[in-house]
């Protein structure tokens, strides 16, 4: 997707309290072209920033759909305080409308997590069933590891929403070569029922796509790398 795809959500942070953008200084993913589109945080300001395809017939998709990316909790001045992530059925075009998140927690190290709420809320690295947390990787990461991730959002006939998770090994299957998706350890698929009972909340079978970064913190630091969006036809 060309840089006129995207566009930001309403009520994020600004650029004085998050730059953002393309750069070359920082190393790729195997296989990554010549930029990374990062996040580096300039104050202590607490909140997000997120962008989302804003293509014909995907602001907002009418069905589920899917987001993969290469993504990196970067090396930061400090390792807490912040989270990188994607998402997909986002309810509105604000930051703090609900959605599915798929991102690396905030932990020390940092698990993957799939988080059911406000893109504002961020990925706190707990438990599933605390937070609005639905599943965690059995794995942890250290600062600064590219991950190659994929989220599914697929509505079924019934209203019944499917989440699956998958990881693509970047050192076999760089960027640029066809991705080998294997289910994440620990992230096993969750069905977001039609009568809510799963999340506690009636399942999102519409919405936006794309990715963001929260922090609360200076110099934390996001990447992100080979974004893509698909709709459910």
């Amino acid at each position: 997707m060309a840089e006129t795809d995207w566009t930001f959500l309403n009520d994020g942070l600004d650029a004085a309290a998050v730059d953002r953008g393309v750069t070359n200084g920082i190393a790729r993913p195997p296989g990554g072209g010549n930029f990374v589109y990062g996040f580096n945080s300039l104050s202590t300001a607490q909140g997000t920033v997120a962008l989302f395809t804003s293509q014909l017939n995907f602001a907002p998709m009418q069905k589920g759909g899917s987001v993969r990316a290469a993504i990196q909790r970067g090396v930061s001045g400090g390792p807490l305080n912040f989270a990188p992530f994607l998402f997909l059925g986002l309810q509105g075009p604000s930051v703090n409308d609900l959605g599915y998140l798929l991102g690396l927690g905030d932990g020390d190290p940092h698990h993957l997590d799939l988080r059911k709420g406000p893109l504002s809320g961020g990925l706190a690295d707990v438990p599933p069933g605390t937070e609005g947390i639905l599943r965690r990787s059995t794995a942890t990461f250290a600062p600064g590891t590219w991950l190659h991730l994929r989220l599914d959002m697929v509505v079924n006939l019934n209203g019944d929403v499917l989440l699956q998770v998958f990881q693509n090994d970047l050192v076999a299957h760089p960027i640029g070569t066809a991705p080998s998706w294997a289910v994440v350890p620990g992230m096993d698929q969750f069905i977001d029922d039609a009568l809510g009972i799963n999340s506690g909340t009636q399942p999102f079978t519409s919405g936006r796509g794309g990715f963001g970064f929260f922090t609360k913190d200076v110099t934390r630091r996001g990447f992100f790398d080979q974004v893509e969006v698909y709709r459910q036809l």
